[in-house]
């Protein structure tokens, strides 16, 4: 059997500083920001979009986009797929290491 990808019109928004930039359709796992960086988006069970730099601060691969979802006491994350560290889709935060965090993004569909 063979899958076609999943076609929409919707796209994938940003907030960057005070404005909203419209980056990929909401089928792209990752995204390349005007500045050079790229950022992993997610969306969950509910429809509610994300986004952080796809980055791994760790090992230093643009690899967060190849994560393993889930969530923490609520809290929705990616885990890197190299080292398995935990990155709140929110906030950026590393769960496994308070002291590293990643940028998150304010991520709307439209």
């Amino acid at each position: 059997m063979i899958l076609a990808p999943e076609t929409t019109d919707l796209k994938v928004q940003l907030q960057l500083d005070d404005d909203r930039f419209t980056v990929c359709d909401l089928s792209s796992l990752a995204a390349l920001l005007p500045d050079g960086r790229q950022v992993a988006l997610f969306q969950d069970l509910n429809g509610s979009p994300y986004g952080i730099d796809n980055c791994d601060p760790f090992d230093r691969a643009a690899v967060l986009s190849r994560g393993l979802t889930g969530t923490d006491q609520g809290r929705p994350f990616v885990a890197a797929p190299l080292l398995k560290q935990r990155f709140d889709l929110v906030t950026g935060q590393c769960l496994d290491d308070e002291s590293v965090a990643v940028a998150a993004y304010k991520a709307r569909v439209r």
